[in-house]
């Protein structure tokens, strides 16, 4: 190799030293420091591409236009990239066109159970999979989205975060908005083994109103802060029925690590860029 060149590749790695810490130290502003490893919990991005291909919504996410949509990184534990892989492989897909933006995703699960089957109960009380969107990204004015293996909905509207006083308003619907799940074998059979289940959503883009401070629909290139969520809870078998294990608390795992057992923190939320095809 010529001076040139080991000059080049000197610059080379020595700008990709600086600028991954650089970013480190943006991301230590947020993040619990008792929970970082270096570079590992820096909030995710997603490159959201526009569509122009038909959804519909039965949650097999089977369609061509979802080929042309990347899948996000695997979830993690809510606390970080050093805590302990999530058994269980889940992530998602997004997708948006001028009336919706789409989500997809899949979770794999050997057992699929769930018990709440009304509107607006509390879904995480069940293996749940949920979104969170700050288009603006001031920490106020968010929603909040949950689903369980049966199809049933928890939706509701921060005004600010729970730290800051709330309210979070259970009464707010996604006006609009079309849900539906896949599982990928049985539900609620504890007899079998099953592969695990899928969801899909149209979020319409006037479910937001007017509380959404940024331009509906997106412009190319624009950025929301959001992040994704699945919540497991351990179970035992008792009379070939499921049964959450008393005293245990759930499992937290996610695209976007927060540093701690704490969704309502959107700032470390992730990136999700809304791009041309």
């Amino acid at each position: 190799m010529n001076t040139t060149r080991i000059f080049a590749a000197f610059v080379s790695i020595a700008c990709a030293i600086l600028f991954a810490l650089s970013g480190c130290q943006t991301n230590s502003k947020t993040l619990n420091p008792a929970h970082q490893s270096i570079c590992a919990d820096l909030p995710r991005h997603y490159q959201c591409p526009r569509t122009d291909g038909t959804i519909q919504i039965d949650g097999r996410i089977d369609e061509s236009a979802w080929q042309n949509a990347q899948w996000s990184t695997r979830f993690v534990d809510i606390q970080g990239d050093e805590f302990p892989t999530p058994p269980y492989q889940t992530r998602f897909k997004m997708l948006w066109d001028d009336r919706y933006l789409y989500i997809a995703a899949f979770l794999q699960d050997p057992h699929v159970w769930a018990t709440l089957s009304k509107h607006d109960q509390i879904v995480f009380h069940d293996n749940d999979f949920e979104f969170f969107i700050d288009p603006n990204g001031d920490g106020e004015n968010y929603y909040e989205v949950e689903i369980n293996a049966l199809g049933t909905i928890f939706d509701l509207f921060l005004v600010k975060r729970y730290l800051d006083g709330g309210p979070a308003l259970h009464d707010w619907n996604m006006k609009g908005m079309y849900s539906a799940v896949h599982i990928d074998g049985t539900i609620n059979n504890a007899r079998d083994f099953d592969r695990g289940w899928s969801v899909e959503f149209a979020v319409p883009w006037f479910a937001f109103g007017n509380t959404a401070g940024s331009p509906l629909p997106p412009r190319t290139d624009d950025t929301w802060r959001m992040n994704f969520s699945r919540v497991q809870w351990q179970h035992r078998i008792d009379q070939g029925r499921y049964v959450k294990v008393p005293d245990t608390p759930e499992d937290n795992w996610v695209w976007s690590p927060q540093g701690e057992i704490n969704m309502h923190l959107p700032d470390r939320w992730g990136y999700v860029h809304f791009r041309t095809k």
